[in-house]
């Protein structure tokens, strides 16, 4: 079902038989969806609203998010929460909808220093489980008006009402950027430098570490954005922080716009068979997590609190990781993987939150149903 209109989208819903699998592009579709049916937003499309001058827009969910990057760059405009591409990752494609970003609370390498997706959804449209329309917050800041009921459809993945239209805060573009790059770090000196960098008073607004990094040796990044002037000081004092290591920095905007472009969508594991997961956890943590691990590839993101892993078919990273202080979610999961729920199991009391709230909102239980379980 391909519905034109939110009401339509609604007659679909409302008159349902049985589960029903909610894609907009189908580019980040992941987990086990127990559903015959697929509904799909792309035809709900188009900007609505942008006021450049009050760093705002509204789209329809179906808007495809290269059409609103398209839009903001002529006003030197961004989303500031760096949403991924993953169709490299996840061997999808079509293009990736605002609403998908919205619902799976995509966000980049920035998101240490901007926030998430979340942090920028001012207010939603949505249709809930029954066929009921509903809208929540609104399109400036400072109306918080069921604010927190927009943060929770972020990253919901579709199991408690389908998108229909977002408002969204976007970021001016800075001036300009640089990249600190440090190579030849051990795992655990690259996440001691990126939390010393990032405790330092110089705005970091990326902090990554590849074993492996595009030319196969260790390198940590470490990005900074902003005034020129401003940068270039910073990037020299960053410099004489790390100055018993071998610091080199990238200024050239296309390599930069690549290296972390090479970040945000995992490069590094695309194309490469084996079960894609995505952990979670104190940065302090990451070194030791990662050795149990025993990954084929890895990539740390967020100076250390995400670590993308590659790992063999079949490989259970919970098992392997033990108790500890975050999530595992499989991304990408092979036939043999496929056991493994997407999600992290829950503890009993969240766990029983969540679960009174899918029924609160899809008491029929027909949206992307099995996804969260």
């Amino acid at each position: 079902m391909s519905p034109q209109t939110e009401a339509e989208l609604a007659e679909c819903i409302s008159s349902a038989q049985g589960p029903l699998h909610i894609q907009g592009g189908g580019t980040r579709s992941i987990g086990r969806i127990n559903a015959a049916t697929t509904l799909e937003t792309t035809g709900i499309s188009g900007i609505s609203l942008y006021e450049p001058g009050a760093l705002t827009l509204v789209a329809q969910a179906g808007t495809p998010l290269a059409e609103i990057e398209a839009a903001l760059l002529p006003e030197r405009q961004r989303l500031a929460f760096e949403p991924q591409d993953l169709r490299g990752l996840l061997g999808t494609t079509g293009q990736s909808t605002i609403g998908g970003v919205v619902a799976s609370n995509s966000s980049g390498p920035r998101r240490i220093q901007a926030g998430a997706c979340r942090d920028f959804t001012l207010g939603t449209r949505f249709v809930d489980g029954t066929g009921t329309v509903l809208k929540n917050g609104g399109r400036v800041m400072k109306n918080v008006t069921g604010y927190d009921l927009v943060k929770l459809l972020s990253g919901s993945w579709g199991s408690l009402g389908v998108l229909t239209e977002i408002s969204l805060k976007t970021q001016p573009l800075p001036e300009t950027a640089v990249c600190i790059l440090i190579n030849g770090l051990s795992d655990s000196e690259a996440v001691t430098a990126m939390s010393r960098a990032l405790g330092s008073p110089y705005e970091i607004t990326g902090a990554a570490h590849a074993p492996a990094g595009i030319d196969g040796h260790p390198v940590t990044m470490l990005r900074i954005e902003g005034f020129e002037g401003s940068v270039s000081y910073r990037a020299e004092e960053l410099r004489k922080m790390f100055s018993d290591k071998d610091v080199a920095i990238e200024r050239s905007p296309d390599r930069l716009k690549d290296g972390w472009r090479w970040v945000r969508d995992v490069a590094l594991i695309q194309d490469k068979p084996g079960d894609v997961w995505r952990i979670s956890c104190k940065p302090s943590d990451a070194p030791e997590l990662a050795h149990r691990l025993k990954a084929t590839s890895l990539l740390y993101d967020w100076g250390g609190g995400l670590i993308w892993a590659l790992m063999g078919e079949g490989s259970d990273a919970r098992a392997r990781l033990g108790d500890f202080g975050g999530h595992a979610t499989l991304i990408r999961a092979s036939k043999s993987g496929a056991t493994y729920p997407t999600f992290h199991p829950e503890p009993a009391a969240l766990a029983t939150l969540s679960k009174s709230l899918r029924a609160k909102f899809d008491p029929k239980g027909i949206l992307n149903s099995g996804i969260m379980d």
